[in-house]
């Protein structure tokens, strides 16, 4: 077993806790016009609570958890029991975690959240305050869900928050050791042509929407600046606490999005409702990425009561609309039970795991390939990019605070493991921020460390990443609320090509900081380089685009936001796509914001959509697009 050598890590280093910071919270009524001083707006990626640990559903289950609900009644995302174990998973033998208030599980070592921020009971993320557009504690309205008009008090009893990995961390030192919907639960999908009854779109020109001419968001727009192509509105009626956003992803000229009891393709160039595809029970689970055809396989619950399980695969055609196979995942019994799984493309097939089993199914037909291995150590996620599958599997050993985690390279098309790199006893894979080059961060919850580690085609150690006393970031949460399973991929703010490794710092303050982007040599683990986008501006790396570093120069309150590039060798990002500062409140009103980049088009989804009330809820938007 290949290690990094054993040293001591730096004082105060990754992971440590550090003081919390007080963050005032945004006017009861937003002003009309950017104050002199603006808002102490949150980051558009906060760090999670913990320092990166995924935290447990926040809320105990209602009374009689596991029973029918009531008549009418539709079950959001939530409502499920407080996950045992470290990290938000059970331990291997089903040991409790220890609750927390009102039934919450503490963060890791009891520290709040970043910025002192506490996690938001009502569903929304847990650092982010209820600024427009985001979600807001229970109150009135009616309708639209079970919890829609009920008291706070009542919400509050059976709201679970949502599971959000990612957050701030900084990296140990060099020599730290680290180390288909069943046929009464759901009708068989079929497309939906909507083009023209459009999801609420405003073309940003004073006509769509319902917008009127004095509401034109390009009325502002200054000469060099992008234009505002469209924006999008919600039009589900959704649960009271909201749902969570799986994708977007863009297949050709079609963006994507999946939500609440339905699967939905947008045109790129307008943002018109292309198709839609309903199901009667909640879409639950999603792979990071469709293949490069653009087939995708989804999760769908099996049920709509608190039992239901997101045991069903649904396998949908994005560049038309149709859903083609379904197939349900063996329920198994027991430790060998899957119902939470996590899902990844690799190759021509579709691979699920959780906490008791692992399957692999065929793209083509959905006909199952592989099952659990016979040995010692189970996979409880997969990752896939491409042709490549890696796994984060399980050891069976007797401590579960003290766990034996593995890193496997996996044939997709049978699931056996083509090579093993095992971890130090207690480490235990949280991320995979790269397939290829694979790059995996890493946890230890009783040393209250992190570290990230590149591991080369066949797994062995390739370097252990040192950043010194920098605390990076990296957003990994929303799209979904996962209660068993462990989601390794969907982390933005970092970016791999074959030799460089780019994430970037936290910002300085939480408003009108900076922050530096930040490449490490792949081979030795030191930093190369690093770049600013100068004062009062921050960075965040989104993916390669040619070659270089493609970047998201985040907005503020009064300054629009802003795709640029980097060379790999550094220097001065390059600005490519300047968003208009007479949209930058717009631009900071998405929750959980999701970023792509396309053919000069820059969108901005809400990962999250929530609000107080039925007319609030048809008012918040989802997508936005800028282009020149």
């Amino acid at each position: 077993m290949t290690q990094p050598p054993s040293q001591q890590p730096p004082q105060g280093g990754f992971g440590s806790p550090h003081d919390p910071q007080k963050v005032p919270q945004p006017p009861a009524q937003p002003p009309t016009a950017p104050p002199a001083q603006p808002p102490a707006a949150p980051p558009a990626h906060p760090p999670a609570p913990g320092h990166g640990f995924p935290q447990a559903p926040g809320q105990p289950p209602a009374p009689g958890y596991g029973y029918p609900q009531a008549p009418g009644q539709q079950p959001g995302p939530y409502g499920a029991p407080a996950q045992p174990g470290p990290y938000g998973q059970p331990g291997p033998y089903g040991a409790p975690a220890q609750p927390g208030p009102y039934g919450q599980q503490p963060g890791p070592y009891g520290q709040p959240g970043a910025y002192g921020q506490q996690p938001n009971p009502y569903g929304g993320h847990p650092t982010q305050p209820p600024y427009p557009g985001g979600p807001v504690p229970p109150g009135g309205g009616s309708g639209g869900g079970p919890f829609k008009g009920k008291p706070a008090v009542i919400v509050a009893a059976v709201t679970a928050a949502l599971l959000v990995a990612g957050g701030t961390w900084w990296i140990v030192g060099d020599g730290d050791e680290p180390a288909q919907p069943t046929a009464g639960a759901s009708a068989s999908p079929s497309p939906t042509p909507t083009a023209s009854d459009s999801d609420s779109v405003d073309k940003g020109d004073g006509t769509g929407g319902g917008r009127t001419q004095d509401d034109d968001l390009n009325a502002g727009r200054q000469p060099g600046e992008a234009k505002v192509e469209w924006l999008l509105k919600n039009d589900v009626d959704l649960p009271r606490n909201g749902a969570n956003v799986l994708g977007p992803w863009v297949v050709g000229d079609t963006v994507v999005k999946a939500m609440y009891r339905s699967v939905e393709g947008f045109s790129v160039a307008d943002g018109k409702k292309k198709w839609s595809i309903p199901f009667t029970t909640d879409v639950c689970e999603a792979p990071a990425a469709p293949t490069a055809a653009g087939v995708i396989v989804i999760g769908v619950k099996d049920g709509t009561t608190d039992r239901a399980d997101c045991r069903v695969l649904q396998q949908i055609d994005l560049k038309t609309g149709k859903a083609g196979w379904k197939k349900e995942i063996p329920k198994g019994g027991g430790f060998s039970s899957l119902s939470d799984p996590t899902l990844a493309i690799a190759g021509d097939t579709v691979a699920a795991a959780g906490t008791g089993n692992s399957y692999g199914f065929s793209l083509a037909d959905g006909k199952q390939l592989f099952g659990k291995p016979t040995d010692g150590c189970q996979p409880y996620a997969f990752a896939g990019d491409g042709p490549r599958l890696v796994a984060a599997a399980n050891c069976r050993v007797s401590d579960y605070k003290n766990p034996q985690q593995e890193v496997w390279g996996v044939d997709p098309a049978t699931g056996r493991p083509t090579w093993k790199y095992q971890l130090t006893r207690g480490w235990e894979v949280d991320k995979v921020y790269s397939v290829s080059p694979l790059v995996v961060n890493a946890v230890h919850q009783e040393k209250k460390q992190r570290t990230v580690l590149a591991l080369t085609d066949g797994g062995k150690l390739r370097s252990q990443l040192s950043g010194g006393q920098d605390k990076f970031r990296a957003n990994c949460g929303g799209g979904g609320l996962i209660v068993f399973g462990e989601r390794l991929q969907g982390c933005t703010g970092v970016a791999a090509d074959a030799g460089t490794f780019y994430m970037s710092t936290e910002p300085t303050s939480l408003t009108r900081g900076t922050n530096d982007v930040v490449a490490f040599d792949l081979n030795t683990g030191k930093p190369k380089w690093r770049a600013t986008a100068g004062p009062e501006k921050t960075l965040l790396p989104l993916r390669m685009d040619g070659g270089r570093l493609l970047l998201y120069v985040e907005g503020s309150w009064d300054r629009g936001g802003a795709v640029a590039t980097l060379a790999p060798t550094g220097g001065k990002p390059e600005v490519v796509l300047q968003h208009p500062a007479s949209v930058a409140r717009v631009e900071r009103d998405f929750w959980q914001p999701r970023y792509l980049y396309v053919d000069g088009r820059f969108l901005i989804a809400s990962g999250r959509v929530s609000a107080q009330n039925d007319k609030a809820e048809m008012e918040t938007k989802t997508m936005i697009a800028f282009g020149k």
